[in-house]
């Protein structure tokens, strides 16, 4: 998918601000991991992951969302009654219906022309996002468009840690919940904008997508529970990850040696560096967040994005690569000329 009028004018995020630590969740499952013979530091010895963070009690993903979006907007300076489309990513939703979408829309006081959705793929979604409001803009249905997410890991972990504890939970169920203890908190705006309007905005140059949905029963989850295979996930993840990366530099015609950042989707510090390390991709040109933030799901690579730019990592003319695998499995490679 290539866009030729297509930009970036803001990407923000909003760090959730409570702080939970690896090590408070191994110390209520201290019992548990003592009886199945597991490492009492199995979520920084396995998964690499220090701490995560929470929302307060009571906050909804609508409600972070519209914190990450008010601050998009006050970054690009865009009057909201431009905006001809709002999307939400998030794995994480206030209600089955209505959508999340149109609470932050309401939240935010958008136009009664502006629509309003939300688009569900797991950890893609928010590059999904950027793509059908970019589909739009191209097509000239609308000007500026914006994408949120805001994922809450706290009743997903809360949930695990309670069931985890029971006398009956076994080495098999252990290992199927495990990655859901990963899981971290945040949420994350970006507004995209045909390029003739945003003369200082960002080229977002495309986009390369590959499935293998073969595997699509890998990693499954409810609100309150996921099942993960997380060897599964790491070997056919790579796999996939491996095809769509030679794919995207032939479509998008650049080669590996011309990045200049990668804002990866992060699952774990292992599947990170076991990623780099497959791709042959320099691990220091990528920001790796995982081991302070956990998995934070769709908004994982937008957050990376905006995290790169507050620490300067980033300056005009870079070329930035988006990069992320969703269970399904799906995997997508989008390119960025900063």
């Amino acid at each position: 998918m290539n866009f030729d009028n297509l930009s970036i004018v803001s990407v923000r995020h909003v760090d959730a601000p409570l702080t939970m630590t690896s090590a408070e969740i191994q110390q209520e499952l201290e019992e548990t991991l003592s009886r199945l013979g597991l490492a009492s530091n199995l979520l920084q010895s396995v998964a690499g992951i220090q701490e995560r963070r929470f929302w307060h009690e009571g906050v909804q993903p609508s409600d972070a969302a519209t914190l990450a979006a008010e601050a998009a907007l006050a970054d690009s300076g865009l009057d909201r009654s431009h905006l001809g489309i709002i999307v939400n990513t998030s794995v994480c939703r206030d209600y089955i219906e209505p959508s999340t979408a149109c609470l932050v829309h309401g939240n935010l006081g958008l136009s009664d022309t502006c629509m309003n959705m939300d688009i569900g793929n797991a950890c893609l979604a928010f590059l999904n996002g950027m793509e059908v409001v970019g589909n739009m803009i191209e097509r000239g249905q609308i000007d500026y468009g914006m994408i949120v997410d805001a994922e809450s890991s706290r009743f997903l972990i809360e949930s695990t840690v309670e069931r985890l504890k029971r006398p009956e939970t076994d080495l098999k169920t252990f290992r199927e919940e495990f990655a859901s203890l990963t899981t971290g908190s945040g949420a994350v705006a970006m507004i995209l904008a045909r390029s003739d309007l945003a003369p200082e905005g960002h080229r977002f140059r495309g986009t390369f997508s590959l499935a293998a949905t073969e595997h699509n029963r890998l990693c499954v989850g409810q609100i309150d529970r996921g099942l993960t295979d997380t060897q599964g996930v790491l070997v056919h993840g790579v796999e996939l990850s491996r095809k769509t990366w030679a794919g995207a530099q032939q479509h998008l015609d650049f080669k590996a040696s011309e990045v200049d950042q990668y804002c990866l989707h992060q699952v774990s510090q292992r599947h990170a560096e076991q990623l780099a390390m497959s791709l042959e991709l320099d691990v220091d040109k990528a920001l790796l967040i995982v081991d302070m933030f956990g998995n934070i799901g769709p908004a994982s690579v937008p957050i990376v994005l905006s995290k790169a730019l507050d620490l300067g990592r980033i300056k005009q003319g870079d070329r930035i690569v988006l990069a992320g695998i969703g269970s399904g499995l799906n995997c997508t490679v989008g390119e960025i000329i900063w």
